[in-house]
């Protein structure tokens, strides 16, 4: 807690503070959103009971059947609907039950809300609009309980993607989503949901959009990831140090699109090494786009070619999904490799 209040120190004032998990964090921001806002509105499959991760428990009883209530089964209607009410001038926070079936809608995020504001030269916009969506590896969900889908939407202008980590994290992050101006895609890491737990703050706060966390400095590898894969990036940096005496900045994302260059650049300028580790396939993922970037602007500070330490090109496996994700061991692996070449 010192930590965050050092890292955050408006956030020294926001008191009572209550232990939370992820979960618990998220049902937070929606509560102070819609006791501050009455045009929110929450809607999605299952989110009037609570919703299948509970992350909407109890609000349609504190607020009303017209402001948290359930959609069809239909994500184009979902977010499409979304769009109408965001265009009207409303905050719109639409859940989609896992990531994986963000797809069916993606015509109406990428087509539609993405371009909105641009097409009508700013006459009209859906920047209220702000996506939910479970998101990634969860030990048991197969094909399509399991994908991490925020490189095909980072491709998209017009778009927000945030990837939060922790409870703090999420409530700050999705509280900034919901206010930015333009529409968001808030994935949250469906696994952290019960895992993780921290001192939350009761009252509303914000942490900047498009701003990447120095986790942990460090001298000789920069490593950067998002979600869950910070908490096996932390890890690995303890054992490389511990193992092989070597110093490694871990570096949060959170954001994305648009992503933070400048903090993993200036880092990568400082340690000469690189590592980008995601759930999703390697190729096409957003390592790809980060490598790219940090080899156009670094290129005479590289001391190693920049690794990419990702899922497969396969679909999401079931029961051999602990040889699928990018693991610690493979992640150490690839600092070795980089440290001797």
């Amino acid at each position: 807690a010192l930590i965050y209040l050092l890292k955050y120190p408006y956030l020294a004032c926001l008191r009572p503070t209550q232990k939370m998990n992820l979960f618990q964090s998220i049902t937070s921001a929606l509560d102070n959103t819609l006791a501050s806002d009455p045009t929110a509105v929450i809607f999605g499959e299952d989110v009037a009971f609570g919703g299948v991760f509970r992350c909407t428990v109890g609000l349609r009883d504190k607020y009303g059947k017209d402001r948290v209530f359930n959609t069809p089964l239909c994500e184009q209607g979902i977010v499409g609907f979304g769009i109408g009410v965001a265009v009207a001038g409303a905050t719109a926070i639409a859940e989609i039950q896992f990531a994986d079936y963000i797809f069916p809608a993606f015509d109406q995020i990428v087509n539609e809300a993405a371009k909105y504001r641009y097409r009508s030269g700013n006459m009209f916009d859906c920047g209220n609009l702000t996506i939910r969506a479970p998101w990634g590896c969860v030990g048991h969900g197969s094909l399509y309980h399991s994908q991490s889908p925020e490189a095909f939407f980072a491709h998209c202008p017009g778009l927000k993607v945030v990837i939060p980590r922790s409870p703090i994290q999420a409530k700050g992050l999705l509280l900034s989503c919901i206010a930015d101006k333009n529409p968001c895609i808030f994935f949250e890491p469906k696994i952290l949901y019960r895992a993780a737990v921290e001192q939350v703050p009761e009252d509303p706060y914000t942490i900047p959009l498009s701003q990447a966390e120095v986790l942990q400095e460090g001298s000789d590898v920069t490593l950067v990831a998002w979600g869950t894969q910070i908490h096996v990036l932390k890890e690995v940096a303890s054992m490389a140090q511990e193992k092989l005496g070597v110093s490694c900045e871990v570096i949060d994302l959170q954001t994305i699109l648009p992503w933070d260059i400048e903090t993993v650049c200036k880092s990568v300028v400082k340690t000469g090494r690189l590592l980008i580790s995601h759930e999703a396939p390697v190729t096409g993922g957003f390592a790809s786009e980060i490598s790219s970037t940090v080899q156009e602007e670094c290129f005479l500070n590289l001391e190693a070619p920049i690794s990419r330490v990702c899922g497969y090109d396969t679909p999401f496996p079931h029961i051999f999904e602990p040889f699928y994700i990018p693991d610690k061991w493979k992640c150490f692996e690839a600092i070795k490799k980089m440290i001797n070449y």
